[in-house]
């Protein structure tokens, strides 16, 4: 018979196993809550936040600018489209025209000509008249031969310009792409920027404000998302008043120039809204380039165009009506006015001001005028 052995117990058995697997728990729980808040990433400060968010608005104007590319691109195939597209429509028109004046000419000739020539002329009562009639025939046929060589350019034309329509239309679609593509990118920075203003204490958003208006020399946030108030723009304009810019008249090299930045100044207080061109809002280079504008002067839409637009003057040559701009990738212009001073449109929230050309990283200058 088999052995009956009694079961072996464990040693931590009973009371002492519930007790020791409680305590095992609550340690495992312990070590996991100071592991969790070893790692928890600290709290970052208004300094750090400011940092990041005037990163944020560095990236979001850079894809301001292509964005403002794509949709100048964008512009010109639709345009090329709809002017192929008309033209195309007008040459339809002329074709369709050709073949029925080719095809009554066609009619004619069938109900006239069921007998051969010779017969015609042997059968017929008078044979002056027949000759008269069929020199009249050979003239028309030659203006049959001429109407199809009409409608054989003209089919030519209307293909050649459908082509070119396609053509145009790809380009539209992918410069469309290209344009939603940097509109998402634009609208996910500044989103990413207020979500971290948001995050900041009444405390700390003061703080920010203060080193905002201390960079600036206004008293402008640059969280709002966009427009800034009726209080804010006024408090910015007199604040550029009061550090020189309403000093009267300025000495601008020729008579465009100094049209440009009378125009310019005419825009302080007016919000940053990206991709504007005004009147009522302007991006960095909407602004210029409706200033020039105002001096007859057309300037392409980007800022890495704008730099190429006009002959380069060093930063010591710098005179009232020059662009000038920023960071290595020309990501930002700004209408210089003298005083180591220009009129710009900084980013949103902030808007159009006066600012020392020395606020941000100086990439080139360019003479328009």
């Amino acid at each position: 018979m088999a052995a009956h052995r009694k079961p072996k117990q464990s040693p931590l058995g009973g009371q002492a196993g519930r007790t020791a697997a409680t305590l095992a728990l609550a340690s495992a729980a312990t070590a996991t809550l100071f592991e969790g808040s070893g790692h928890a990433e600290p709290r970052p400060t208004t300094a750090q936040v400011k940092e990041k968010v005037d990163r944020l608005y560095e990236e979001a104007e850079v894809a301001t600018e292509r964005y403002n590319g794509a949709k100048e691109k964008a512009d010109e195939a639709r345009a090329a489209f709809e002017r192929l597209r008309d033209e195309a429509a007008r040459r339809t028109q002329r074709l369709n025209t050709a073949r029925d004046g080719l095809g009554a000419m066609a009619a004619a000739q069938y109900r006239s000509g069921g007998l051969d020539p010779a017969v015609q002329l042997a059968l017929t009562s008078n044979p002056d008249q027949y000759l008269e009639r069929a020199a009249l025939a050979e003239r028309a046929g030659d203006r049959q031969a001429a109407a199809v060589s009409a409608v054989r350019r003209e089919l030519a034309a209307v293909r050649q310009l459908r082509a070119e329509s396609t053509g145009h239309l790809d380009a539209l679609r992918e410069h469309e792409t290209e344009l939603r593509r940097q509109k998402a990118a634009v609208l996910g920075k500044l989103q990413a920027a207020r979500t971290l203003l948001a995050r900041l204490t009444a405390e700390e958003r003061a703080r920010y404000q203060a080193a905002e208006a201390g960079r600036d020399g206004s008293g402008t946030s640059a969280g709002n998302g966009g427009t800034g108030g009726t209080d804010t723009a006024t408090a910015t304009v007199r604040a550029d008043r009061s550090s020189g810019g309403d000093r009267g008249p300025v000495t601008a090299p020729n008579g465009r120039a100094a049209e440009a930045v009378s125009f310019a100044r005419a825009q302080l207080g007016k919000p940053y809204v990206w991709g504007a061109t005004g009147p009522s809002a302007y991006d960095c280079s909407g602004l210029t380039q409706a200033a020039w504008r105002a001096a007859g002067v057309s300037l392409p839409r980007t800022t890495y165009t704008q730099i190429n637009a006009g002959r380069r003057v060093s930063r010591s040559q710098l005179a009232p009506g020059d662009l000038i701009f920023f960071y290595s990738g020309i990501s930002h212009v700004g209408l210089y006015i003298g005083g180591g001073q220009m009129i710009h449109a900084p980013r949103p929230g902030a808007p159009v001001r006066v600012a020392p050309i020395d606020e941000m990283p100086f990439a080139g200058a360019t003479r328009v005028g």
